[in-house]
């Protein structure tokens, strides 16, 4: 595979995932002003949506067409992609704090890598276990030296639920999409998966948009929305996509390691998270994961080996 494309690959699943890190505090923010998790997912995909049509439109090479039976692809692959992983996520952060639900998008490489070997047969190395376990490490101390101040900075086990069923979804897409996402342009794929994901949730969260105190919320809040849609959602699906055409699925999925490291550094210094040194040490056992799982060998470096020895 081209080393370049392979280095770009990587660089845009790091700024993909420094980008949701941030979003978790902003988004938070934003939901103590006045916008509800619901309100906020639907802010994400339909203005997602308009933003990947114009780009569609801008962009004639992603203007191709899609065969009817991937169309219909793409509404699964949006359900799994978007609509699971994103309300459950953002509801769950609005009902726990942005250092848990960043914490707890670390169990998606844990579940991906279940998934790739069912699904995909990719193998289960050890290098693999071991980067994961070292990142779960990680995660496991971020969240004690949290939970341990005992304040209303702290979570909240349903938003943490929550956010962990949207990792599960998430990874399914990975394992289940994949193919499909190599296919076509990123944008196309993106412009159709967030269409299908607005056509699903706008009908139940037409209301309580409609209902919002639009004059009320501060012009912060609105910027802090405006991230989560054009930063968060727009360019960070892009980058994961472009990511995601050259990365085996275990590989995209550990770099929500990234995640935590950015959400607790804004977290704390927007004061609306707390910072141990306990912490320090799960960065650094995060950063040692995500170093392991990417030199891990693919079932086509495996086979390769193998035919080489034959």
């Amino acid at each position: 595979m081209n080393n370049k494309r392979v280095i770009i690959a990587h660089l845009c699943m790091l700024g993909a995932s420094a980008g949701w890190g941030l979003m978790a505090p902003l988004g938070k923010q934003a939901m103590s002003a006045g916008v509800s998790g619901i309100d906020l997912v639907s802010f994400r995909v339909a203005g997602g949506m308009v933003l990947f049509w114009i780009t569609s439109l801008l962009w004639r090479s992603s203007n191709e067409k899609v065969c009817p039976r991937d169309l219909l692809m793409f509404l699964f692959a949006s359900m799994f992609g978007l609509v699971f992983n994103q309300c459950c996520y953002t509801i769950g952060l609005s009902i726990t704090s942005p250092i848990n639900a960043s914490i707890v998008v670390t169990s998606m490489p844990i579940f991906t890598m279940i998934l790739a070997a069912i699904i995909l047969r990719e193998p289960i190395t050890s290098k693999k276990v071991m980067g994961i376990l070292f990142g779960c490490i990680g995660a496991i101390i971020l969240i004690l030296t949290s939970a341990s101040a005992m304040n209303a900075k702290v979570g909240d086990i349903r938003g943490d639920l929550l956010c962990l069923f949207a990792q599960l979804s998430f990874a399914l897409y990975l394992n289940l999409f994949g193919k499909l996402i190599k296919r076509y342009h990123v944008i196309t794929v993106n412009k159709w998966m967030f269409t299908y994901a607005t056509l699903l949730i706008l009908p139940f969260s037409f209301n309580s948009v409609a209902s919002l105190p639009f004059s009320e919320i501060g012009a912060v809040a609105w910027l802090e929305v405006a991230y989560v849609v054009v930063v968060g959602t727009f360019l960070g699906y892009i980058l994961i996509m472009f990511g995601q055409k050259t990365l085996r699925p275990t590989v995209v999925s550990i770099y929500n390691y990234v995640q935590p490291i950015v959400s607790v550094s804004v977290s704390v210094m927007m004061g609306i998270g707390i910072f141990k040194w306990g912490q320090a040490v799960a960065v650094l056992l995060v950063c040692f994961g995500v170093w392991l799982v990417t030199k891990s060998k693919s079932r086509n470096d495996m086979l390769k080996e193998q035919a080489e020895k034959e």
